[in-house]
């Protein structure tokens, strides 16, 4: 079985190395057993390797369920304990063993121990703390060197969108070692003088796998945090900034999550990940009874950046929103605690340079939002949703992308098949709302800001950066209807003799495409028998208010609309044409909203046909406000206000073309008679 295992992994592992710490990934697992199941006839369920990966454990555990099978001579210490429960107890007593110190000195650090830098939070944190503070951040990277740790701290920094420069190279140290191992992997010389050297420690790093077992999380999770509290009572006492979760709660009957209430039982939690950061806790808190002074700061789901959209695939609640984003759907849940990335980093990297503030437990987790204002704000921004019961949603979501498929959404489909990682599910739908009084008293004293509120812009570049996440073109649009457009076009110099029409589909994918780029998607056919004998099809774009309506140079109009559209035959010939309608000050204003000024010509060359086509008056009411059509997937109530949000925003921008030359024209007459009063004064 461990031949079989070294097949899988990134790195040598014996009998008694665990998969994932070998460098297994969650694929590498399901490929893993269907090679014993094909190779050995062993048949081992997909959550017993998650729950300890070790081949000698999974050996013993197969052994165990087939007693006709032989079983082998096994050393008494072979014969330990595999409940996790019994393992969790006799990690927290290592903490007993740590020194008693004396209070650190209360002033703010001057030289950081960071890990879990190359995480999504912890790569936003430790440009925080640079960009906030004037220490200088040592960062603890698994590498072979503190070369390669460089490098794997640079693509970290730059996978999520963040600087990286000879500045952030001066202020950093990237430090090769481990967190899992005795000593972080260090050679006892190098313990002693990071001891030494660092007066603050500030831990985000953390296996986070909600399939994986207590067993195979706990030397990463739970004796990481234990050696970290050892090497801050090395040498001088050092301050604990200790990254959990608020799934230390989950399984807890409370009505509300308070920074200083009873985490839950121990038992009562559902998953490996979840009791491992139980314990990691309960270990610093052992660690305090002996005079180390550790803060403990929770986040709940950590959304996308806002600016950048840099988010964190393998977060549950990202992965619940992707799924949003691309299904249009969500499990009932009560509430979500979660904020954005930028906002949990900013004000844990303030906590960790405030004195006055170590020693307490913090909630990372915003305002708790609640099911009905997800489905309210999705809505506003484009986005209708479907609420179902979320077993019935982890069905479905499974189902969509295995049909698909969908490979950036595989690692939740993994998460929503395994029947344990389903508890976490279930323990998070029905968590109440977290609270975090101490943390808003700490933010607004220091002038911190609020956590953003995700609205159609930042819910825009999150789609762009989740790439293949979008609802695809060939799905249901979100909106669209119809314009149709008929007119003259001619060679360019001479008169406009040809007719032409157009049957033009407008349609958005969601809000947020119009909301942030102002753009429709455009399908049809033009039917110009002076550029070919039959119709061509159109594909293109549309853009409402280019240029913010600023006027094309040369040009005094305002323009309302672009279109960008490719038109082709049936054997491939393909044309381009341009379109811009245009507002100006003058009389019959709905007319100018439909009438496009158009240019056309060959692929790769320039334009050889020019004209003017306009849609005809008796055809606005029964295309473009009877004929909008919303996806019928949506709920009655969901559709109607589609329709009236899209009606007003598209309005609103139409009217704001029409008006602007108007208001041009009276800020000319304006300067004008200023001028003219001046000369008259001369």
């Amino acid at each position: 079985m461990t031949a079989l295992a070294n097949r899988f992994t990134a790195t040598t592992m014996d009998a008694d190395t665990d998969f994932f710490d070998a460098g297994g990934t969650s694929i590498a697992a399901v490929e893993f057993v269907a090679a014993l199941a094909r190779e050995l006839d062993i048949h081992l369920d997909l959550d017993t390797v998650f729950f300890d990966a070790r081949p000698r454990r999974l050996t013993n555990r197969w052994l165990a369920d087939h007693p006709e099978t032989a079983v082998p001579q096994r050393d008494t210490e072979d014969e330990a304990d595999t409940d996790d429960l019994a393992q969790l107890f006799a990690d927290l007593a290592g903490a007993d063993r740590l020194p008693l110190v004396a209070p650190p000195e209360r002033v703010a650090p001057r030289h950081i121990l960071l890990t879990g830098a190359t995480g999504f939070l912890g790569s936003h944190l430790l440009l925080d703390l640079l960009r906030h503070s004037e220490a200088h951040v040592v960062c603890l990277v698994r590498a072979a060197d503190d070369q390669a740790a460089a490098e794997r701290l640079e693509h970290a920094l730059r996978r999520f969108m963040l600087p990286w420069s000879r500045e952030v190279l001066r202020r950093v140290t990237p430090l090769a070692g481990d967190l899992r191992e005795p000593r972080l992997g260090l050679s006892d010389e190098r313990w002693a003088t990071l001891a030494a050297e660092v007066d603050s420690i500030v831990n985000a790093g953390a296996a986070v796998d909600f399939l994986r077992g207590y067993p195979s999380l706990r030397r990463t999770n739970v004796l990481g945090p234990l050696t970290l509290a050892e090497l801050a009572c090395t040498g001088k006492p050092k301050p604990v900034h200790h990254i959990s979760s608020l799934a230390v709660f989950n399984g807890t009957d409370a009505t509300a999550l308070g920074e200083d209430d009873p985490t839950a039982n121990v038992a009562a939690l559902p998953i490996g990940y979840d009791r491992s950061k139980w314990a990691a806790e309960a270990v610093l808190r052992r660690a305090g009874e002996h005079g180390l002074v550790v803060t403990v700061l929770r986040p709940g789901g950590i959304g996308s950046h806002p600016e950048t959209g840099a988010h964190n695939p393998r977060d549950l609640n990202a992965g619940i929103t992707a799924a949003l984003m691309r299904f249009r759907t969500a499990p009932g849940f009560r509430y979500l605690n979660a904020a954005p990335v930028d906002w949990v980093s900013r004000v844990a990297a303030e906590i960790v340079g405030t004195p006055s503030a170590w020693g307490h437990n913090y909630h990372l987790t915003g305002a708790p939002t609640s099911l009905d204002r997800i489905v309210a704000e999705t809505t506003l921004g484009g986005i209708g949703i479907r609420v179902q019961h979320w077993e019935q949603w982890c069905d479905d979501v499974v189902r969509r992308i295995r049909e698909e498929p969908v490979p950036e959404l595989e690692s939740l489909a993994q998460v929503l098949q395994s029947p344990v990682a389903r508890r976490q599910l279930a323990a998070m739908v029905t968590a109440p709302p977290a609270s975090a009084t101490r943390t808003e008293a700490f933010v607004s004293a220091n002038g911190l800001p609020a956590p953003a509120t995700p609205g159609p812009a930042a819910r825009g570049r999150m789609l762009a950066a989740m790439t293949g996440l979008g609802p695809q073109a060939s799905e249901q649009p979100y909106l669209r209807f119809n314009e149709t457009l008929a007119g003259m076009v001619g060679p360019i110099g001479e008169p406009a003799e040809m007719p032409c029409d157009l049957r033009l589909t407008l349609s958005v994918a969601s809000g947020a495409q119009v909301f942030t780029a102002r753009t429709l998607d455009v399908t049809g056919e033009l039917t110009c028998t002076g550029l070919h004998d039959e119709p061509l099809t159109v594909e293109g774009v549309a853009t409402v208010r280019p240029h913010d309506g600023l006027p094309l140079r040369h040009e005094v109009r305002h323009p309302i609309m672009h279109y960008r559209l490719t038109l082709r035959d049936a054997s491939g010939g393909e044309w381009w044409l341009e379109g811009y309608k245009f507002a100006a000050a003058r009389r019959r204003l709905v007319r100018q909203l439909g009438t496009q000024v158009i240019e056309l010509g060959r692929a790769g060359e320039p334009a050889s046909y020019t004209g003017e086509v306009a849609v005809p008056m008796h055809t606005y009411l029964p295309d473009q406000i009877d004929g909008i059509q919303i996806d019928p997937r949506l709920p009655e109530r969901q559709r109607r206000l589609a329709k009236m949000l899209w009606l007003s925003w598209f309005g609103g921008q139409l009217g704001k073309s029409l008006v602007e030359p108007i208001l041009r024209v009276g800020t000319d007459l304006l300067d004008l008679r200023r001028a003219m009063r001046k000369e008259h004064r001369r």
